[in-house]
């Protein structure tokens, strides 16, 4: 693990998400501010020393506003990674040791693979509202098959291994078995997996917001800042650069640190490296 923390993708890809953390948590200090307030004679203002980042049209601080939005992302981000994680694991370890169920449980899979988490939220919020967890469980039942499908390839070759093969020969029951030797040897491809959903949640919660089917345009996020100045892109670009530079360094060190976990956790890498 020493090895790992010290490869510079996952040092950097987790000193800058730190960063975006502590800017999450510490946003009502850091903001100039309130994202919500809105003011007739400020609307539109370019760049200055009284709005960092301008204003949008109604004359919000968008300097707050995208220091408030870290705080959906990253709730979104981590939230359907954890969601779709666990989600992913004890379906996959049930596929993997039940060859009963096996082929009911992928042919579900295959199917909720089938449907965009985009179209799966947009129907989600038509039938309840626009709010955050929507967002976060309509990514979250599109990004678990995906995990199940991993999670069972693995387990199908673990438990052919020797050692497995030993260890139930001398009586050890399934539970033990996952516990023992199973959960273990999945870390691994668990870890960097995590890492891409976290990324493609944070994408498709911007993309939802975007289109007005995310969180509500009282709560401050990239994604409706953005789709609020699209408007006025080519004379009044900065209203999407800032929370668009925002998203954009985000997922970048979401993938830094993926490739880096990669790269530190499988043998074979570390060999080439």
């Amino acid at each position: 693990m020493q090895r790992a923390a010290s490869h510079p993708n996952i040092a950097g890809g987790l000193a800058v998400l730190a960063l975006l953390i502590l800017v999450a948590i510490f946003a009502p200090w850091l903001g100039t501010k309130d994202p919500t307030a809105v003011s007739a004679f400020d609307r539109a203002k370019p760049p200055s020393a009284a709005f960092w980042f301008g204003t949008d049209l109604l004359g919000r601080d968008l300097y707050s506003r995208v220091l408030y939005g870290t705080r959906v992302s990253l709730i979104v981000g981590f939230s359907v990674a954890l969601g779709s994680t666990i989600l992913g694991v004890l379906i996959g370890v049930f596929a993997g040791f039940m060859h009963r169920f096996d082929a009911i449980v992928m042919r579900v899979m295959d199917g909720l693979m089938a449907i965009p988490s985009i179209l799966l939220a947009i129907a989600l919020i038509a039938l309840n509202r626009a709010s955050i967890w929507n967002v976060i469980l309509a990514v979250t039942i599109a990004e678990t098959p995906r995990v199940v499908r991993l999670i069972r390839g693995v387990v199908l070759f673990l438990r052919e291994e020797l050692y497995v093969e030993a260890a139930r020969s001398c009586g050890a029951s399934i539970p033990w078995l996952v516990f023992r030797h199973i959960l273990p040897n999945t870390f691994a491809p668990i870890a960097v997996q995590a890492t891409y959903i976290c990324a493609v949640a944070i994408l498709a919660e911007a993309a939802l917001s975007f289109i007005g089917a995310g969180v509500p345009p009282s709560t401050p996020s990239w994604g409706n800042i953005m789709a609020e100045g699209r408007s006025l892109w080519q004379i009044k670009p900065y209203i999407i650069f800032f929370p668009a530079l925002f998203l954009s360094i985000t997922v970048l060190a979401i993938n830094m640190l993926g490739d880096g976990l990669r790269d530190a956790l499988d043998p074979c890498m570390r060999k080439r490296m």
